[in-house]
């Protein structure tokens, strides 16, 4: 794991080769990769080009790529050592996006497409924060508590247009079920003893359905189980009871995916977020 420090040494590098290298690594992955949301911290102030913080924020995103993250799918890195110039970054890749050679490719071109997405929805913005499908980028002035509290304002939903066809309630307590069994498995230790996953994964069958289930949190999160457990609630409003559904936020992710046996699964739906504040972008059309 990569803790957050404060570096007095920094390294400069020109910005236009920094992109090149982001977007000759991103293509591959654009069709499999959606964009989901993001929120501009515009309370954090902006930085003009040629600034310290850029620089810093630079250097940040070029040694979080240069490292071998992609092996353990999460990084925390800061530099600078005024309250002006500061920057931190946080990245979390899914689960199942690192590990393996495979796998860990998907994790590093997220990295890549959250670094560019970033940039193109917050230009000269100090912080924010992206969500793709594959991973988690957090950008700040203000480094982050390890371990840290889980923060309930960030959160949005996205949800499966289809009603469940069976006994909704039944379905949804089965789901509420299968999630609290996720929640239980969710801390894993590395083999090395140094680390711990957060994050588990299952399926179950329902009847003529089986549910695909995931669970995550980011990996500094003090409180990840109560962080899911609150997360699970926000699936279901006011007895709509949707097919599949998805919650995000900055510190903890659940998502549902109900397939119907002899049936395609769907790959491509219009998602409507909840609850979500003015600050955030409304998403449109990705895979629930």
């Amino acid at each position: 794991m990569e803790f957050s420090y404060s570096l007095s040494q920094r390294f400069s590098f020109p910005i236009l080769a920094m992109q090149f290298l982001i977007i000759h690594s991103v293509s591959s992955l654009n069709l499999t990769n959606e964009y989901l949301n993001h929120k501009c911290l515009f309370n954090q102030g902006k930085y003009n080009s040629g600034s310290e913080y850029e620089k810093n924020l630079n250097w940040v995103f070029h040694y979080i790529r240069t490292r071998p993250f992609e092996n353990v799918g999460f990084s925390h890195t800061s530099n600078g050592t005024t309250t002006s110039n500061f920057a931190t970054v946080v990245l979390q890749c899914r689960g199942d996006s690192y590990g393996s050679k495979s796998y860990g490719s998907k994790c590093r071109t997220c990295l890549d497409t959250a670094i560019l997405g970033f940039r193109k929805r917050c230009p000269s913005i100090k912080g924010g924060m992206i969500w793709y499908d594959q991973c988690f980028l957090y950008v700040s002035t203000v480094d982050i508590e390890n371990p840290s509290r889980t923060n309930y304002e960030n959160v949005f939903s996205m949800h499966n247009p289809n009603n469940v066809k069976e006994d909704a309630k039944l379905f949804a307590k089965r789901v509420l079920d299968f999630f609290s069994e996720l929640t239980l498995k969710v801390e894993k230790t590395t083999s090395d003893g140094f680390r711990i996953i957060l994050y588990a994964a299952g399926e179950k069958k329902l009847e003529k359905n089986t549910l695909y289930a995931m669970v995550q949190c980011l990996e500094l999160t003090m409180d990840c189980k109560n962080c899911l457990t609150w997360s699970t609630t926000k699936l279901f409003k006011n007895d709509d009871i949707k097919q599949g559904a998805r919650v995000f936020g900055s510190n903890c992710d659940v998502r549902i995916f109900n397939w119907l046996r002899n049936l395609e699964p769907i790959t491509q739906l219009t998602c409507v977020p909840s609850s979500v504040s003015d600050s955030f972008a409304l998403m449109t059309s990705v895979d629930c």
